[in-house]
């Protein structure tokens, strides 16, 4: 198990507020995968990583709330994407930064917060993203709370773009290239179908 980063103060927001479109409108992080839902396998896996966990969701609010974690909705009406939730997980914590994980990810790295977190470090940075090799995961970051007002002003001005909001402050990417495979998403009620890798406890990953 990886040790919990020194920084002390980072709420690890679990994304399960889009629509799914792909899964049939289903809540994509309610869908079981190996007889559990799937934000279940992506809070056992960030829990030893963290202090603090949040849920930002737009529906079944009630259902995320029996986990025990705060479940903030997003601030922005008709599900504008994950930076919405960002936006939303910001206004809510008192945490230094927010690190960003999606709740369609049951093989989330388990040494994700500390690997974002030396990148961060390293570089004085005020955004450090996963890159798992090919390319950048941008829902998977550790974002500094300080950022708040210009994510704000950037989904004001009706942008939406990750990737663009990034560009604008000093961002710098975390090497998972030895790890891609944990970064798989379940989009589809096809992909979680096919879904096999296990552990020895026979867990998915």
């Amino acid at each position: 198990m990886a040790d919990k980063p020194l920084l002390p103060s980072i709420t690890a927001v679990i994304l399960a507020g889009g629509k799914a479109r792909r899964m049939g409108g289903q809540d994509k992080g309610l869908v079981e995968l190996a007889g559990q839902p799937l934000i279940e396998h992506v809070i056992a896996r960030i829990k030893p990583q963290v202090s603090r966990i949040l849920i930002n969701a737009n529906r079944n609010t009630e259902q995320y709330a029996r986990y025990g974690y705060p479940v903030v909705s997003d601030s922005l009406s008709d599900f504008q994407g994950p930076l919405a939730g960002f936006l939303a997980a910001m206004q809510q914590v008192g945490s230094d930064f927010i690190v960003t994980i999606p709740c369609d990810g049951p093989c989330l790295p388990d040494d994700l917060v500390s690997r974002l977190y030396n990148a961060q470090q390293a570089a004085q940075a005020e955004i450090a993203v996963a890159h798992d090799g090919n390319r950048m995961q941008p829902v998977y970051a550790l974002i500094s709370t300080r950022l708040q007002q210009s994510l704000n002003d950037f989904l004001a001005s009706g942008e939406r773009k990750i990737d663009w909001w990034y560009a604008r402050h000093n961002t710098v990417t975390a090497n998972f290239s030895d790890a891609p495979e944990t970064f798989l998403n379940i989009n589809t009620l096809d992909e979680r179908d096919r879904f096999n890798p296990r552990d020895r406890s026979g867990q998915p990953c």
